[in-house]
């Protein structure tokens, strides 16, 4: 796997997560806070692990020695989440650039580091798609989450160039 193509699955992750972050506007306090609906998790609480787990992983591939900003205790509001992810997204902007195809093949005890970083997209998947239930089931689906669709809109894009 080449650093370009890691930058695409970011760029997908990132795509995806604004889907189902667009439907949460107004969405009833109750709903937010909820608990114990995916194993302990809600959908407020399955959103700011997702952040977290994003954030901790892009530290550690920074190797910058600062650490992640701690999981949001107690819950955020939705306007704070969204306030985060804003502040996650600019940092990925200025890390993602810097990635090389030699740092994505290079081996960490024994797992190569572009596997690492698809398990980061991977992770959004599941949580997404966790919440992308459960907005569902509220009538608020964040709509087609597929990476098909993501690439597709970036075909469109670049014709459009």
């Amino acid at each position: 796997m080449q650093a370009d193509e890691i930058r695409f699955l970011f760029g997908y992750d990132r795509w995806a997560t604004r889907r189902v972050l667009a439907v949460l506007d107004g969405l009833d306090p109750a709903v937010w806070n909820r608990t114990d609906v995916v194993d302990e998790r809600g959908l407020g609480a399955i959103l700011v692990h997702h952040l977290g787990a994003s954030q901790r992983w892009r530290h550690g591939f920074q190797d910058t020695g600062e650490s992640p900003e701690p999981e949001l205790d107690p819950l955020p509001t939705i306007d704070q989440l969204l306030e985060r992810w804003d502040v996650e997204w600019a940092a990925v902007d200025a890390w993602l650039p810097t990635v090389r195809d030699d740092f994505v093949e290079y081996i960490h005890e024994g797992v190569p580091v572009w596997q690492m970083l698809v398990h980061v997209v991977n992770h959004g998947t599941q949580h997404r798609t966790e919440a992308a239930a459960l907005l569902t089931a509220e009538g608020r689906s964040p709509g087609e989450l597929d990476l098909i669709f993501y690439a597709e809109d970036q075909a469109a894009d670049s014709e459009e160039d």
